[in-house]
Formats: C-alpha cells, structure tokens, sequence
C-alpha cells in the first residue's frame, strides 16, 4: 500500500519555529514531527510513503532522507506552486508515483487510528473513496461529515451553527482513494479536496468510517505543547513510549543531571542535556540534545529543542525555544512564547506572555 501525504504548507501558524525549517521536519519529542506518521502508517502495512513537498522540500529531504529503518520507503514530489488538498495528487499521479489504490493524509496530524480498517473497509464496499471520521466534543470549528446508516457519505457541511449539528463527526484527514478518484482532479492549478472532489463523490461509491483513538492537528503552539505530553504519558501509540517509564519520565544514559536537580514526569531529557545543582525540570518538559539548563532555573510546560542554554536562575514556563536559543541568567520567558533559532534573550529580560521572537534576534 502506497500514502501520499501532504506537507506543502508554511506552517505560518507555529512560525518562528518555521521560519528556519519546515514544519513536518520541526522536532516532536525525540525525531521530526513527520516521522511519527511514517511510523504509525508503516505499522498498518505502509511500504511507501510519497511526501508532497512545497515550502522548504529539500530541508525535509535532508531530515527524512529515502527510508526508515525497518520501515516505508520514502520518495519525494514537489509543488511547483501551492497545488491545494488535491493537485499534488494529480501531480504525483502524473509523475508515475501512484498506483490503483492509495492513502492520502494530511501531514499536520498525530494519530494512533486504525488505518488497516479503514481499508479493510474500503476493500469490502468496493469503494471509491473511504474517509475517516474521527467524533469531537465540539465540532463547530470543522466541517461535519454526514453519512447515511451504511456509512455511504450524505453530505458536507463546513463550519455549522450550533441548530445545525447533529453528528460528531469530522474528516480525520485520511483517506483511501482509488485511481479513477484523478479524473476529478483539474490539471495545473490548486485543488481543494473536500470542496472540489468529494462532492462529487456523493451517491458515487464515497463512504465514511467512524474510528476511535487519538487524533490531534498540532499546527498551533498550544496543540504541539499538548501532543509532547500526550506522547510522553503514552495517550497516543508510539515508539517513543519504550523510551520513558509509567508516569512519562526519561532521562537517557548519556545525559548528565545533578543530584542536587529536580526532573518531575513527565518530562524527556535527551543525550548531551545538563541539568545544573537546584534546577527544577518538570512537570511537563522536553530537553532535546545539548541542551544546558543553569544552576537553580526552571523549566517547565515547555519544549527546548536541540542547544538550547538557560541561564542561572532563569525561567521558561509553558513555552517553545527552536535550537540554539539562549536565555540569560534571570530572564524570564513568560507562557505562550515561542522563540525563534539562534535568538537571545539577555539576562534579566522579562517576555510577555505569548511573545514572538525572530530568528537571531536580540531581546533585552
């Protein structure tokens, strides 16, 4: 089985973390965030997955490289301009990179769903299209799915007022197409999916399927904070969950953490980090590598990715510092904040909440 997934986006809402890389190759936890949905989807038989690259492709090369270990192949199509939810379909299509049958997935997605149903469903109602549903608590951000009671899908609807919602389910982002779904797709420009073709689809052999599981679009700050402890407390299925203990902590062999410090789970400290005499780390945190934390600073609900240096006695709560920031002695990095690669904040510097901080920049 073959999963086109799409990852052309800027990711203009976790910016400045995207400035500098793009947002399938950004960190989460311990690899780049894309890694764990070429993970979950070699784990439902995937054996090559085509990433349709726009923004920065070749930086997501270098991080992904052709192949995991054990795991999909990965190959490579790239936009020449935005192609929407769809042109990148027909593009990989036209470049001979799909064949009868095919997932396609939103690249912004970390999920434990059971794919192999879905198909296993799309293959027994000889589909045209499979979606998944996934129910939400509320679901009038989203577009609902409606479905007749054999999952035949009934109808779209985007974005409903509150009389108007009578189902909790919305499109999970994931789907099984078959070959024939290209010749609903218009060549040469952008396409959205969910508006263009599925539509068409209707009373055409386009079914839904309700799965259970985790299911979380992390393209906003507060969601990729929220999908770093769900994986550490093991809320979603992943390979990272080997690595850590019940209640979500671990520090690895190669780390140096004083006696004098404190690390409180869950909380994922990674190879070459130090943790200085009185530092508090935790509850909810992420040290990448060669990350320094000073005597007596804190961190906590917060990820700091990889040569990060903080200060003594500073503090960072609930917050994302991209590689190689430096906070100094006595700052204070208030929550929501999100600081690009390579800035500096000086010593005794007090951010606001939910301050933005460019890539090299200086904040005094």
């Amino acid at each position: 089985m073959q999963a086109l997934v799409l990852v052309g986006g800027e990711g203009t809402r976790l910016r400045p973390l995207t400035l500098t890389q793009p947002k399938p190759a950004v960190p989460l936890v311990d690899r780049p965030f894309i890694r764990f949905m070429v993970d979950w989807l070699g784990r439902h038989g995937v054996s090559e997955v085509i990433m349709a690259c726009g923004f920065r492709a070749e930086d997501l090369r270098a991080s992904l490289g052709d192949e995991v270990p054990g795991g999909p192949a990965i190959r490579y199509v790239e936009e020449p301009e935005p192609l929407g939810t769809a042109g990148p379909i027909r593009l990989a299509a036209e470049e001979g990179l799909l064949g009868e049958r095919f997932l396609v997935l939103n690249g912004d997605v970390l999920t434990d769903l059971d794919l192999s149903a879905l198909i296993a469903s799309h293959t027994e109602r000889r589909a045209t299209g499979s979606l998944a549903l996934y129910p939400v608590a509320d679901p009038s951000s989203y577009g609902l799915v409606r479905t007749h009671p054999d999952g035949a899908v009934k109808e779209f609807l985007e974005k409903p007022d509150p009389a108007e919602i009578d189902t909790d389910l919305i499109s999970a982002g994931a789907y099984v197409l078959e070959r024939s779904v290209i010749d609903l797709i218009p060549a040469g420009r952008a396409v959205s999916i969910e508006r263009e073709v599925f539509p068409r689809l209707v009373g055409a052999g386009l079914y839904g399927l309700r799965l259970e599981g985790y299911w979380m679009d992390i393209g906003t700050p507060t969601r990729y904070l929220q999908a770093s402890w769900d994986i550490l407390e093991g809320r979603v299925t992943t390979q990272v969950g080997a690595r850590v203990n019940e209640a979500g902590l671990g520090i690895d062999e190669h780390a140096e953490v004083d006696g004098a410090a404190t690390v409180d789970a869950p909380a994922l400290v990674e190879s070459g980090a130090t943790v200085a005499e009185g530092a508090v780390v935790g509850p909810r945190a992420v040290l990448m590598r060669d990350v320094e934390v000073g005597p007596s600073a804190r961190v906590s609900g917060s990820v700091l990715l990889p040569g990060c240096t903080i200060g003594e006695g500073a503090s960072v709560s609930d917050s994302i510092l991209a590689a190689g920031v430096e906070v100094g002695a006595g700052a204070v990095i208030a929550p929501g904040s999100v600081i690009g690669e390579n800035a500096r904040i000086e010593p005794g510097t007090v951010l606001e909440a939910e301050a933005r901080v460019e890539p090299g920049g200086v904040y005094t």
